[in-house]
């Protein structure tokens, strides 16, 4: 179902020559997903391919996925940018949960929403994330034939960041306690009857002990690390701030990573050939290392895209630095 766009909330720049919609649409699971259709000039007088897009992970379609929606329809694509379930103003209760398995599913049912438009040529629909949907957009990709080609920006593994820590840091002793602390919360949460907030990725103090954050902080601290600092300031600036967006304005629930611990991502990645993948990502970006490991696991075709100059957050939004030639290259040679 489609409605008109009436309150306007993006904060990227609009083009007033694309038209954008509303849409909703359910999942296999039964809940349902709210989008921004972003159309074509032309999209009434022929059937055009289309692009699914979503993320980053805590992110909404008027942030960074709706930037990159809107222009891939000034290249004849329609796209939809979707809020992933329980997030956003799609349905779930509780909110702010994620999971690899539905967030997944999330693309696919993205793919039936724009398989069922008249104006959509179904044999040509592509999938595109940023950040930590981009894992989903994958593993997505590999088990649904529908998807043509897949590409992704600042690419996360959450399972791998979520169950091994940065660089896959955690020992064996960290991630046990970060599992008797999920388990354990597990006990609150049922006790209390809703869950309670906390990091979605686990870290420790100097003493060895998991630290109870929530959310990016409102203030940033004196000398931040850097990665911190470059979140904070699209999250929380006027930059990138969203009033629904999770990292902009709490947190995910405190027992999300345990469907990430159970459940890996992208296990399956050799599967999407002979469709073609590209992975995207800064130079600079903490980041860089999942794109280049994807891409070392893939089969071809493949690309790897490395933005001189380019952290892992200048991809959600900096025009100047988003390789947008070589997406709409890869997509007009893969759905043509």
């Amino acid at each position: 179902m489609e409605t008109t766009n009436n309150a306007d909330t993006r904060i990227f720049e609009t083009y007033p020559q694309i038209e954008m919609h509303k849409a909703h649409f359910k999942n296999r699971f039964g809940l349902v997903l709210a989008g921004d259709v972003y159309l074509p000039t032309d999209y009434a007088t022929k059937k055009s391919p289309a692009i699914v897009v979503s993320g980053p992970f805590g992110a909404v379609k008027e942030q960074s996925s709706g930037l990159y929606a809107q222009e891939m329809a000034t290249w004849g694509f329609v796209a939809v940018a979707f809020d992933p379930s329980y997030t956003g103003e799609s349905s779930g209760s509780p909110r702010n949960v994620a999971s690899p398995d539905i967030n997944t599913e999330d693309f696919s049912a993205a793919v039936d929403y724009l398989g069922q438009l008249d104006y959509v040529d179904r044999d040509r629909i592509g999938a595109m994330a940023i950040c930590g949907l981009s894992g989903m957009a994958i593993t997505a990709t590999a088990t649904d034939t529908r998807i043509k080609a897949v590409a992704t920006a600042s690419m996360y593994d959450m399972s791998r960041s979520i169950s091994r820590g940065y660089r896959d840091s955690y020992t064996k002793v960290e991630r046990n306690k970060i599992k008797d602390y999920l388990s354990q919360q597990r006990w609150e949460d049922a006790k209390n009857g809703e869950p309670a907030i906390g990091p979605h990725e686990v870290a420790f103090d100097e003493n060895g002990e998991i630290m109870h954050t929530k959310g990016l902080p409102d203030v940033l601290p004196e000398n931040p690390n850097p990665v911190l600092a470059s979140f904070y300031d699209y999250y929380k600036t006027p930059r990138g701030y969203h009033q629904n967006s999770i990292n902009s304005t709490g947190a995910w629930t405190a027992t999300t990573p345990m469907s990430f611990f159970s459940f890996p991502l992208m296990t399956n990645v050799q599967e999407i050939s002979p469709r073609p993948l590209m992975l995207i990502a800064g130079e600079n970006a903490h980041s860089l290392y999942y794109s280049q490991d994807i891409y070392q696991a893939a089969n071809e075709p493949k690309e790897l895209v490395v933005v001189p100059g380019a952290d892992h957050v200048d991809l959600y939004d900096r025009k100047d630095l988003i390789p947008f030639d070589k997406i709409e290259a890869f997509f007009k040679q893969a759905l043509k």
